[in-house]
């Protein structure tokens, strides 16, 4: 009896450990899933950057960033420039509509 129960022992002992090693490789598994996600995504933000660094050579090849800040600058310029065109348009009628209305009442 004493060698039946030493070999019981034995096997629980060595069951324990298997149970203990296949939560363990599931855990690894877990985290190697969770590995490879992150890997996924370093990779896309790894296209994303190599598309902008060949956008940007493009972009430098038709205009330099100086060039662009001053023609963003001169468009701002055309805004403005507009914006006080129509207002001054639309104050010289107003001032026409005006001095005809008082011209057709004398």
């Amino acid at each position: 009896m004493p060698a039946d129960d030493g070999w019981e022992t034995y096997s629980r002992m060595v069951l324990q450990q298997l149970e203990t090693l296949a939560a363990a490789i599931e855990q690894l598994r877990v985290e190697l899933q969770s590995v490879k996600n992150e890997l996924v995504e370093l990779r896309a933000r790894e296209d994303r950057i190599k598309e902008i660094k060949v956008w940007k050579e493009k972009m430098d090849d038709v205009v330099s960033p100086t060039q662009l800040k001053e023609a963003l600058n001169e468009f701002e310029e055309l805004k403005l420039f507009k914006t006080k065109a129509i207002t001054a348009f639309a104050v010289i009628q107003f001032m026409m509509v005006t001095a005809i209305a008082a011209l057709s009442m004398l």
